[in-house]
């Protein structure tokens, strides 16, 4: 078991005329604190504390300040070091997140202004971070120290967070038993993998789910839509959050069984589809876009990202164009008959009819063997040499590819897939 700690980064997205103002008088009362306590050498902590007890500011910032003081005093700081635009600090249990994966802006920060007073405000999380983001909405992981700061006129967050993880195993990228992983809406999550002669084995699909989350989605538009006619405003935000709660839970199942699975795989590696590829080519009309873009991919995704890390199996992604549409044994393109089903178009080929989320996640596991993956972990390894990990500018989330997610599903079960 390792420990690891990271800072994540959120971009507060624009605040308001009251809570810019509000966010500015936090940080000017901070830095008075803080240019008070150090002009009058607070080397302990109840030195600092007799000093910023004074100020408009949130217990968490007092907290925070008392402990960094004596630090820069203890270090021989000078004045010059206290600029104007020294981040504002809060103790770990200061901020508070929420999550409403239905919305176009998914995370909510509630951020302390003084002792009785707090702003919530909506953040974009940096996308390659998004899964130690969802172990901190969890309780998977430890959040640390945060700070507050204005950066070219935009606010932002940095949090630390500390969790433990497993240790990946030392297996080559050859040597893992890659596992793809084809998420979707009639079948929630769909893994398969191969075995040593190169046959397709064991594929699991998670369909009842799929119609769970499916049927509480549509529940929610359809009452939502009737609640706000009626002006019922508060009663819809409240069912909402009931409903996506449910979804919540049934996510947090699927993904911990997911991981099961890979467990139960010599040396395995979760291979997923590129979500940065997908949302750019989407264009479906008004009504799918809407499902298409609320639905959960890039949450499922981040949670099985950060539930593997924990269990030490790592986890790859490979570009995701046409997984859905050539077929696993010749490569050729097919069709869907049905949606639950796809037939090869070459005539010579034996598979004939597979189920079409098993024929995907293949697809997606072969795609890791070919070694495309691996030469995207180069060449992002190369890009990112002698960075630190702090985040970057944190960008819009992705969602599902496949334009068959609008079909109606048919029902499938666990059981031999090839006819």
């Amino acid at each position: 078991m390792t420990e690891l700690t990271k800072t994540l980064e959120l971009k507060l997205v624009d605040p308001n005329v009251h809570k810019r103002q509000k966010l500015r008088e936090t940080q000017d009362a901070y830095q008075q604190a803080l240019q008070a306590a150090f002009a009058a050498g607070c080397d302990t902590q109840s030195a600092a504390n007799d000093v910023v007890v004074e100020y408009d500011l949130s217990g968490y910032a007092k907290n925070a300040l008392k402990k960094y003081v004596p630090q820069l005093c203890g270090n021989s700081y000078d004045a010059d070091k206290l600029h104007d635009d020294h981040p504002v600090r809060f103790t770990n249990e200061g901020l508070q997140l929420d999550h409403q994966p239905q919305n176009a802006i998914e995370w909510y920060v509630k951020v302390p202004h003084h002792e009785d007073y707090h702003l919530w405000i909506p953040a974009r999380a940096n996308p390659e971070q998004r899964e130690w983001l969802e172990a901190v909405y969890a309780d998977d992981a430890e959040m640390g120290e945060s700070r507050l700061f204005e950066r070219d006129g935009t606010w932002y967050l940095h949090i630390t967070v500390t969790r433990d993880v497993e240790d990946e195993s030392e297996a080559s990228a050859d040597e893992r038993t890659p596992i793809g992983v084809d998420i979707g809406e009639a079948s929630l999550v769909t893994v398969c993998h191969r075995d040593e002669s190169g046959s397709p084995v064991r594929p699991e699909l998670w369909a009842d789910d799929g119609k769970t989350v499916r049927r509480l989605r549509k529940t929610y538009f359809t009452a939502k839509r009737r609640l706000q006619q009626r002006g019922s405003e508060r009663i819809a935000e409240s069912y909402g959050d009931s409903l996506w709660d449910q979804i919540d839970d049934v996510f947090h199942r699927v993904t911990r069984e997911v991981v099961a699975y890979a467990e139960s795989v010599e040396n395995p590696v979760l291979v997923l589809e590129d979500l940065t590829y997908i949302r750019e080519n989407m264009d479906y009309g008004e009504d799918m876009n809407r499902r298409l873009h609320g639905w959960g991919f890039a949450k499922l995704h981040a949670q099985i990202r950060y539930k593997a890390a924990e269990k030490g199996i790592p986890v790859e992604t490979v570009n995701p164009r046409n997984t859905s549409k050539a077929c696993h044994a010749c490569g050729e393109h097919g069709y869907r008959p049905r949606q639950a089903t796809f037939r090869c178009s070459n005539d010579d080929c034996w598979l004939g009819e597979y189920q079409a989320d098993v024929n995907g996640a293949i697809n997606i596991a072969d795609r890791y063997r070919s070694g495309e993956s691996h030469r995207q972990s180069d060449r992002t390894s190369r890009q990112k040499a002698g960075d630190d990990d702090s985040a970057t500018d944190g960008a819009s989330l992705t969602g599902p590819q496949d334009s068959h997610a609008d079909a109606e599903n048919q029902q499938t079960t666990r059981g031999t897939y090839a006819s």
